[in-house]
């Protein structure tokens, strides 16, 4: 029986996690080709995301480099899909610039259209977050980081409700980062919990990321 922030999951092999109200978070799949696609197609993600998707061949280089950064265990991004409905799209979550080193890594999301308004970012958020702090606090896993542009406040209820408070504004950076910015921070808990579950819904496509990383 599958229960709520269940974590079944090899780090560098086939992961699934189970999160909050049904959410499954699964490896990506060439099939999900056809589905990045359209879900790059929304202005709302061409708005907010920092990295872009075009055409066929853009989307296939997208889930080669989420491929690659399972094998390189730098980068650990997971389509969004509900139980029994797992081939409909509902969005990306990643953690990605792991840094075990230092401790730290930055996480990420996006949602698709018909997905928005669910709650489906915040409680995808969450099951991430756990799954991060468990499977990797024995390398010495301290702070995730969530970074967003500073007028995306959808994405910033996101984050706060997900345990992320406001760490610091970091400054504009033109042209490509004309506005500034936001990095929330969350730190690894002294013993094991599951996240609360997500109060308000926001209605973001995603987060920008940082000024180093992209989707």
């Amino acid at each position: 029986m599958e229960h709520e922030g269940e974590i079944r999951m090899d780090p560098y092999g086939e992961s699934t996690v189970i999160g909050p109200g049904g959410l499954r978070l699964r490896r990506w799949r060439e099939e999900d080709l056809p589905a990045v696609l359209r879900a790059y197609e929304d202005p709302a993600m061409r708005r907010w995301l920092a990295v872009q998707v075009s055409g066929p061949d853009g989307a296939a280089d997208w889930l080669e480099a989420q491929r690659t950064g399972w094998a390189a265990g730098t980068r650990f991004a997971f389509a969004v899909t509900e139980g029994g409905r797992e081939d409909e799209l509902l969005g990306n979550v990643v953690m990605k610039q792991l840094d075990l080193v230092n401790g730290r890594a930055e996480m990420g999301y996006w949602t698709t259209a018909p997905a928005r308004g669910r709650g489906v970012a915040s409680r995808a958020l969450a099951a991430l977050t756990d799954w991060a702090f468990t499977t990797f606090a024995e390398q010495g896993l301290i702070r995730l980081e969530l970074l967003h542009q500073v007028d995306n406040v959808a994405s910033c209820r996101v984050a706060e409700k997900c345990g992320f408070p406001l760490a610091r504004v970091i400054p504009a950076l033109p042209p490509d980062y004309p506005l500034d910015g936001h990095v929330h921070a969350r730190e690894a808990p002294a013993a094991a919990t599951v996240s609360p579950p997500a109060g308000r819904r926001g209605e973001a496509a995603g987060t920008g990321g940082g000024r180093a990383s992209g989707r």
